[in-house]
């Protein structure tokens, strides 16, 4: 019963995220200067007549008032129908289809690639002397600061241009995926191992850590069964802002490297004024973050079941 009241308040909660995110897209698309019709027709330069641009604001219901056509927008996702994409003129939920599995494929990549970083910077800087910790520490900013756009492209001249080792661009290839997912994790690396170096640093301290060591136990033993452990919830916490930054960040990842996928398509979607593409893709990358938030309190819960139920108190 308890698991079932859990699942149904997290449930609930995602539910109304939603509809907040929804909402909020909704106002922002009204707010948006220019006309609907236009970009419906193609854009300005489509030099639609004024019969197509009316035929457009009546199939669209853009004539309604705002209450009206929220209404609509809400019982449209309801069903799961995401509308048709403008500048494509197919469903929004096929094209996203298409290009899910790129993105899906860059973003595991990148986050394998940046926990492992994460996990060794964090490692060494937390058993280094203190000099060796504020060397990792300006390491970790560096890396958590650098643009994506910047190490894209200092990647590509560096391995592409100079080296020839991997390509520029997608190949499809394992070489091809390299370069893109190596950019999109090395900012991400910077900020998970600041989190996890200080948690370890705090663990390696701690009172268990410390009765590990007088009952004998190496500095390996205490590090791996005790202080990696205890480090890790803090860690697991920022998975889900760890997923929404890889989607983020694919946006101009995918375009440095003239990669498919979601990322690039929300880029040209927002620059033809595709509201439905946008729309869409928004409130998919909205409901992957739930869906990994929801599994990672699932995790924390049974790693911690003591501190999950203080939590629903």
């Amino acid at each position: 019963m308890h698991i079932i009241m859990w699942l149904a308040r997290r449930v609930g909660a995602a539910v109304v995220l939603l509809w907040l995110v929804a909402t909020a897209i909704f106002i922002a698309i009204r707010f948006i200067p220019g006309d609907p019709a236009e970009a419906i027709m193609g854009g300005p330069g489509s030099q639609a007549s004024a019969e197509a641009l009316e035929a457009a604001r009546e199939q669209y219901h853009l004539n309604e008032p705002l209450v009206v056509q929220y209404g609509l927008y809400l019982g449209q996702l309801a069903t799961g129908d995401l509308g048709t994409s403008y500048a494509q003129r197919r469903p929004v939920a096929q094209v996203m289809a298409e290009m899910l599995p790129a993105t899906l494929q860059l973003t595991l990549i990148a986050l394998v690639i940046a926990w492992s970083i994460a996990f060794v910077m964090a490692a060494i800087a937390a058993r280094s002397s203190k000099i060796g910790q504020a060397m990792g520490t300006i390491i970790e900013v560096i890396a958590a600061a650098v643009p994506h756009f910047w190490l894209g492209a200092m990647l590509i001249i560096i391995f592409s241009t100079w080296l020839g080792w991997l390509p520029a661009v997608d190949t499809g290839t394992i070489q091809g995926i390299i370069l893109p997912a190596v950019t999109l994790a090395i900012p991400l690396a910077g900020f998970l191992a600041q989190l996890m170096r200080d948690s370890l640093l705090t663990a390696m301290n701690s009172p268990f850590a410390l009765a590990a060591r007088a009952r004998g136990a190496s500095e390996g033993q205490v590090f791996f069964r005790h202080g990696f452990r205890h480090a890790a919830l803090p860690a697991l916490n920022l998975t889900g802002w760890a997923v929404a930054a890889s989607i983020s960040g694919a946006v101009v990842v995918e375009e440095v490297f003239a990669r498919p996928g979601i990322g690039r398509s929300l880029l040209g979607a927002v620059l033809s004024r595709d509201m439905p593409m946008v729309t869409g893709i928004a409130l998919f990358s909205a409901l992957i973050y739930m869906v990994v938030m929801l599994v990672v309190e699932a995790l924390e819960a049974f790693i911690n079941p003591a501190a999950a139920r203080g939590g629903d108190q």
